[in-house]
């Protein structure tokens, strides 16, 4: 794409209201583009586009697309949808959100951030150091940066700080200059139908990095460490809690919602240097590890030491990574993103580790019915250190797929696997009856999920004091 040319173009966003999406389009806004969108529904990202004079359209219809001359699609949009059968009809070229990021960005550069957990955070985290630094970088963020508060920002120097988004593949198409891998997982299975063909892709990801930028890689993860062993390129540097890391993480420790560490630094041909007291107000190991994917790539390209440690103590935080909502009885209740079974268990283990006194109560909705019906096993086993899950709805994002599990069955094998008392409620007011009864002082709830769960989190207070 002539990017010149493209000015004179009106690009339709559908599913325009996605974080990525919606980041994507107010950064080409930002770049003189026609931008125009649409979206089943109303939300903050909606809000967002809305005050910046980006024309929105509430639903899907052929006649959206009435004066646009390009799409651009989200991976949750289907083949079937009414805009991109007007749009084919109309021969209209039609790119995926990974595609026209590629086109945006491939004159910058770039420090893309992927894998399967810990992404948002890792983003925020250097985007949060590149601010401080006065470095002022593009960003789009798969969350919402507390600092900035919203997911992207187009900025005035060379730099752009990226989350990859590799549900549908497109990922491997961004141009970087610099990369960070946090890890592997059993993710969007169905459009890679197995973990070979992920890690696949992963070491193509890699291989893209030119040899004079870096790929950032935590060893930690072991599909991490295999696509680290057949990748077989020179420009990699290693982090994590392994001895053979690169940064390697030492001295940890927690206290209520902060976590602090020492990094041991073992760069080829230069001595061993200790980087001492790292703060962060974040909990968990997996946040350390997130921190130090920063820390690699901020130091490495010459950020100082001083404004590198003063941000990541000030770090504001990311929308939806365990954000306190309210009190209720003495208990604190929090909103979190985690939806995958590693996820939910580092969360867990974070918060155990900082607040040891309390007990802790899962509020889990399932996300996707795909993802349930792969994972069921790993999800059953991954509330071992909670005291008490209640079970929600699956949201089912679109999906029209059968649940291949009896729902009772399924709740019965998460109190068996991870011996913790499990209850089932079947909306918000059934929850809200629930904890207005049962939350203690010595409680910590947290709601869990990518779909509704964080608005009935936040509609909690308003039902429980009727």
């Amino acid at each position: 794409m002539n990017i010149n040319l493209a000015k004179s173009e009106i690009i339709h966003f559908v599913g325009i209201g996605g974080i990525g999406m919606s980041g994507l389009a107010l950064i080409m806004k930002g770049l003189g583009f026609k931008i125009q969108g649409s979206d089943k529904s109303l939300n903050k990202n909606v809000e967002r586009l809305k005050k910046n004079n980006i024309k929105f359209f509430l639903g899907h219809a052929s006649s959206n697309i009435k004066k646009a001359t390009i799409l651009v699609i989200s991976s949750a949009i289907k083949n079937n949808n009414l805009e991109i059968k007007e749009a084919r009809k109309k021969n209209l070229p039609i790119y995926k959100r990974g595609d026209m990021l590629a086109h945006i960005t491939s004159l910058k550069k770039n420090i893309v951030i992927s894998g399967s957990h810990g992404k948002t955070t890792t983003t925020s985290l250097i985007a949060s150091i590149f601010a401080k630094a006065k470095l002022d970088p593009t960003i789009i963020n798969g969350g919402v940066i507390n600092s900035f508060d919203n997911s992207a920002k187009l900025g005035k120097s060379q730099w752009s700080i990226l989350e990859s988004d590799e549900s549908d593949g497109s990922f491997i198409k961004v141009p970087s200059t610099y990369a960070v891998v946090t890890n592997i997982d059993r993710e969007h299975m169905d459009y890679y139908k197995s973990l070979d063909d992920l890690k696949k892709h992963f070491i193509k990801f890699m291989k893209n990095v030119p040899s004079f930028g870096k790929t950032f890689i935590c060893i930690d993860d072991k599909n991490n460490r295999e696509v680290y062993r057949l990748v077989k390129i020179k420009n990699i540097l290693t982090y994590g809690i392994n001895k053979h890391s690169n940064f390697k993480i030492k001295n940890t420790s927690y206290f209520k919602h902060k976590s602090f560490f020492d990094i041991e630094m073992r760069l080829p041909n230069k001595k061993k240097t200790i980087l001492k007291k790292f703060e962060i107000p974040l909990i968990g190991s997996h946040n350390i590890k997130n921190a130090t994917a920063a820390i690699a790539v901020s130091y490495f390209i010459g950020i100082p030491l001083n404004i590198l440690k003063k941000s990541l103590k000030n770090f504001k935080g990311v929308e939806r990574r365990f954000n306190k909502i309210l009190s209720f009885n003495g208990a604190e209740i929090y909103d979190d993103y985690a939806h995958h079974p590693t996820e939910i268990k580092e969360l867990i283990d974070g918060v155990k580790n900082s607040y040891k006194e309390k007990k802790i109560i899962c509020i889990f909705q399932p996300h996707r019915v795909s993802r349930l019906n792969d994972l069921k096993k790993d999800f059953c086993s991954s509330f071992k250190k909670a005291s008490t899950v209640i079970l929600c709805p699956v949201y089912k994002a679109g999906e029209n797929i059968k649940l291949n599990l009896n729902y009772n069955k399924f709740a019965e094998q998460i109190s068996k696997k991870s011996k913790v008392q499990v209850f089932i409620v079947n909306n918000q007011y059934e929850l809200a009856k629930f904890l207005k009864q049962y939350l203690k002082p010595e409680n910590i709830a947290i709601g869990m999920g990518a779909g509704s769960i964080s608005n009935w989190i936040k509609e909690l207070r308003m039902l429980m004091e009727k």
